[in-house]
């Protein structure tokens, strides 16, 4: 949600760069505007299959936005936000160069799109579905965003949804009450922690499992063993809504949602609120710096002649340090640049090494067994251990690119504090695409005919062998041993036959594994490529920015310096004044960025909301 006092504030700034001609200042703080005017409060409602996620957005939102029944689950990311009215848009993306296609429906045809049963494996290509609605929770800016079952990291869902995790700013992992929580579940914590500041755990259905309490003691068990600190809301979506129903207090209560919405609003949109007010505080206040340096030295110029010189030479040199970190042969572009190559070789060779890893048990598992008879098992496991081994790379580079943010600034500022530029890591339509199923090689299956063919032209060799080695000792050609020996040669021949079409089966499904980790390895390793790349780019442009604006800022210090060398006395009086005026103007200015943060920290909570809302 937008700061009103913060955005007024950057407005003031942006005036003040203008009138002391300073557009390099202006341009860092129109991006200050632009990430305080964006309302979006993104919290993602993550969990497995049938957890009841789409009931709980529901019931935060007292309205029947998401689909719910014993047969549907969520097959699109459902984005639940803020609108005067009612609206329902179906979005697809068209690629990187033009803008996403929307669609408007009509509420009531939302779950022809979003849920399993009206549109399986989203094979209506949606990137998502879009629901505005007019309800007090989410005018704040808070956006839900029901997503489809994870089952965990290793499902290509889950894939999706934890590449999405960096654009988040909270997250609730959704389990309901009838079992603890499962390994992946656990996993999927322990990344997400990684990724998003923010996550808690629901425990939905506490209506429906009277142990509900033994469950979630045990769930807490398991989050302290997995070193996972996340707080338990158990909830019941079917009281809440009840209880939003009848206005019944009682039923509120029970239902556990008040604390639930407290969360929300106070430790995620009011968060983000204090962040926005504390980058802000931040920008403006080096904004105040710079446009004031030039100042500061003009007037201790002028009220010290004497000192001109060696002021001068000074800043001289401190413009010469600064000069030096533009160029490309700057150490800290020489550090960015040294670690994105070597980041790009580790994250490639950490894909190549998992999917490797599980071609080779893949390959173990077709050599035990007959793929025609296990494929459907096998493309299951494979699907998943690849999508896995898709979000475990992904996770390690977001935060190896984040180290790495970290290091260049420490080596830019040279132990200064210097704020980093907002990373983007979310790759949630990229990946989601590039993790596809394993399909199964087409080969032709021998039948009855075939195989009694097989069999008949091999015993008839057998047959004919015998038959006529047979008539050496006055036997016919046809004659017990002739035609044992034929039934015995034609089931030998049956039996080869079976086992060379096993073997070309098992080499076909090695073939497709292989081919489908060369797939997976080309395309996900160039999203992790694409996404160094632009981390890269984010961090260059960034340091290079704050370079020039500190370069411009004692460019103009020295010359103001050198200009107070033939003022008058009277001038240098006068100009003494002047200078003074425009540093309290700017101090004025710096003394409000200053107070947004203690406002924050002074300002009452907000309230919770009530239950119709």
């Amino acid at each position: 949600m937008a700061v009103p006092a913060a955005v007024d504030l950057v407005d003031l700034a942006l005036k003040a760069t203008t009138a002391y001609q300073r557009p390099d200042l202006g341009a860092r703080l129109v991006q200050t505007r632009k990430r305080l005017v964006d309302p979006n409060v993104r919290v993602l409602v993550v969990g497995e299959f049938k957890q009841g996620k789409s009931q709980l957005v529901n019931a935060l939102v007292n309205a029947p936005v998401c689909p719910v029944d014993d047969d549907v689950s969520t097959a699109v990311p459902t984005i639940v936000k803020h609108a005067e009215t009612t609206t329902v848009t179906l979005v697809r993306d068209r690629g990187e160069n033009s803008p996403p296609e929307r669609t408007e429906v009509p509420s009531s045809q939302i779950a022809q799109y979003v849920s399993e049963a009206g549109n399986p494996g989203n094979r209506a290509m949606l990137t998502y579905a879009e629901i505005g609605i007019p309800r007090k929770l989410l005018a704040g800016g808070l956006v839900l965003v029901d997503t489809p079952g994870v089952g965990g990291l290793g499902s290509a869902h889950g894939a999706a949804t934890m590449s999405a995790l960096p654009s988040a700013d909270a997250v609730l992992l959704v389990s309901d009450a009838a079992q603890e929580y499962t390994g992946p579940e656990l996993e999927f914590l322990q990344s997400a922690l990684k990724l998003c500041p923010n996550v808690a755990c629901v425990l939905t259905k506490t209506d429906l499992y009277p142990h509900w309490r033994q469950i979630m003691e045990l769930d807490r068990g398991h989050l302290g063993q997995a070193g996972v600190s996340a707080e338990i809301f158990p909830v019941s979506s079917m009281l809440r809504l009840h209880a939003a129903q009848t206005q019944d207090e009682t039923l509120m209560n029970e239902s556990g949602f008040r604390e639930l919405v407290n969360f929300l609003l106070h430790r995620v949109v009011a968060r983000a609120d204090d962040l926005d007010r504390r980058s802000t505080s931040q920008d403006v206040i080096a904004v105040c710096e710079q446009m004031a340096a030039g100042m500061k030295a003009e007037l201790t110029a002028q009220e010290d002649p004497e000192r001109i010189e060696a002021l001068v030479g000074e800043l001289t040199r401190a413009k010469t340090r600064a000069d030096e970190l533009k160029q490309r042969s700057a150490r800290w572009q020489i550090t960015l640049n040294d670690g994105v190559g070597d980041l790009q070789s580790d994250i490639d060779y950490d894909l190549r090494d998992r999917l490797r890893t599980i071609g080779r048990e893949a390959e173990q598992l077709l050599d035990d067994a007959d793929p025609k008879v296990i494929w459907e098992q096998f493309a299951e496991w494979f699907h998943q251990q690849v999508s896995s081994a898709a979000s475990a790379n992904f996770v390690w580079a977001a935060e190896r690119a984040r180290y790495l943010a970290g290091q260049v600034a420490e080596h830019f500022a040279e132990g200064a504090e210097v704020a980093l530029p907002q990373l983007r890591f979310d790759q949630s339509e990229s990946l989601a695409g590039k993790v596809d199923a394993l399909s199964q090689p087409v080969s032709e299956a021998m039948g009855i005919g075939g195989r009694l063919l097989t069999g008949m032209r091999g015993g008839y060799g057998g047959m004919l062998m015998i038959g006529m080695a047979t008539t050496l000792a006055g036997l016919a050609l046809l004659n017990p041993l002739s035609i044992g020996a034929g039934v015995l040669f034609g089931t030998k021949t049956v039996r080869d036959e079976r086992k060379r079409e096993l073997a070309r089966r098992q080499a076909e499904a090695k073939t497709a594994v292989r081919k489908h980790i060369d797939e997976v390895t080309f395309q996900v390793g160039k999203d992790s490529r694409d996404m160094l790349r632009r981390t890269q780019r984010d961090l260059r442009d960034h340091f290079s920015g704050i370079a020039e604006e500190v370069s411009t800022s004692l460019a103009q210090s020295v010359l103001a310096a050198q200009s107070a060398v033939s003022a008058t006395t009277s001038e240098r009086e006068t100009r003494i004044r002047d200078l003074k005026a425009e540093l309290g103007r700017i101090d004025a200015v710096a003394q409000r960025a200053k107070a947004l943060v203690t406002e924050q920290a002074s300002a009452p909570q907000p309230a919770a909301v009530g239950m119709g809302t």
